[in-house]
């Protein structure tokens, strides 16, 4: 077989792969979650293996152990969660009325200094922009609320993902090498090399960026509950379990943390004070958290980053959010490879004729 039908072969492979997966999106989430969990507990079943206990006995104290701490999590962290968002949702036509109203004596300053036809200007152009963000907000989310949580859904996940994650973990080893027995003797040692490579960056990104997520909600629930924000437990969780999207946890939270703020608080300084504890979490986001824990183990551009997850967020819907950042990392993995083989190549190197 020459390359080009190979080529073919595997273009035509991830084509028909890619259709199967858009067509039953709506029920891979609790394999997709069960899938996540069995790829990060599994270096600690792995560790007790080495000290002689069976894989599924490894694999049953671990996954009992984790289902354990998810449900203390749960039933500590969820019933008031709940209430304040149920809480935040009824009482946010007021916030949205004390924020307008607010911004309208702010306007009064702004009107006096610029006059009233740049006013108008600016009021037109914010009036434009506002739409179109709410519309791309509103559209986002209701394609993640109807696909990703979805009463089914929210079922399989109890239900369902323990069950494949068990399973998954437990027979971890003989899936890679049943896919390993499938790889050409010739090429093996390369497809191990670029396997390693993306279990490497995978690996880092998941376990550093679910320590992240979890580290800026503890902080944020903390200073915005201290501070003596309504809501601020669900505002605080929320903006950090959103921080896998760059930007979108950090704006989204201090956006509605100041709206409440504004709507709460009748002195500006309580204000400011909601908003410092925003910008001290990007500090510590930017300078200590990411570079110790994420660092560069992705290898993907920010912007790449930002593409990904709209792009996997707006085919896929939820699924797609969590699947994009890995994705994106391994197609970024057979990139390079990729772009290496070829500066090695006859073609790279081929000098124009005369």
């Amino acid at each position: 077989m020459s390359r080009r039908s190979v080529g073919w072969f595997w273009a035509g492979a991830v084509a028909v792969a890619g259709l199967l997966f858009y067509l039953v999106s709506d029920v891979l989430f609790p394999f997709v979650v069960g899938l996540v969990v069995a790829y990060i507990l599994n270096p600690l079943v792995d560790r007790l293996a080495v000290y002689g206990l069976p894989r599924w006995l490894g694999t049953l104290v671990v996954g009992s152990v984790f289902v354990l701490i998810a449900i203390a999590a749960v039933l500590i962290v969820v019933p008031p969660l709940v209430d304040q968002t149920i809480d935040l949702a009824a009482r946010m036509p007021e916030i949205v009325e004390a924020v307008r109203l607010r911004l309208l004596i702010v306007g009064d300053t702004i009107r006096e200094r610029i006059g009233p036809e740049n006013t108008a200007e600016l009021e037109a152009f914010l009036t434009r922009q506002v739409g179109t963000v709410a519309s791309w907000a509103a559209g986002l989310v209701g394609g993640i609320v109807g696909s990703g949580f979805a009463i089914f859904n929210a079922l399989s996940l109890v239900f369902i993902t323990p069950i494949v994650g068990f399973y998954l973990l437990r027979d971890w080893h003989h899936i890679l090498a049943s896919l390993d027995v499938n790889v050409p003797d010739a090429h093996r040692a390369e497809v191990h090399r670029v396997a390693i490579e993306i279990d490497h960056r995978l690996a880092g990104f998941l376990r550093g960026q679910g320590v992240v997520c979890l580290a800026l909600g503890t902080f944020y629930a903390t200073g915005l509950t201290l501070v003596g924000l309504d809501f601020g437990l669900a505002i605080g969780i929320f903006s950090g379990l959103v921080s896998f999207i760059p930007f979108v946890g950090s704006i989204s939270g201090l956006v509605l943390s100041t709206s409440v703020a504004l709507f709460q608080f009748s002195d500006w300084t309580s204000v400011a004070v909601v908003v410092g504890v925003f910008l001290a979490g990007q500090a510590i986001e930017g300078n200590f958290l990411t570079p110790w824990l994420v660092g560069d183990r992705v290898g993907l551009h920010p912007v790449w980053v930002i593409f990904a997850l709209l792009a996997g967020g707006a085919v896929f819907g939820f699924v797609g959010l969590l699947l994009a950042v890995p994705a994106a990392a391994v197609i970024g993995v057979l990139v390079r490879f990729s772009l290496e083989r070829y500066r090695a190549g006859p073609l790279f190197h081929a000098k124009p004729d005369a």
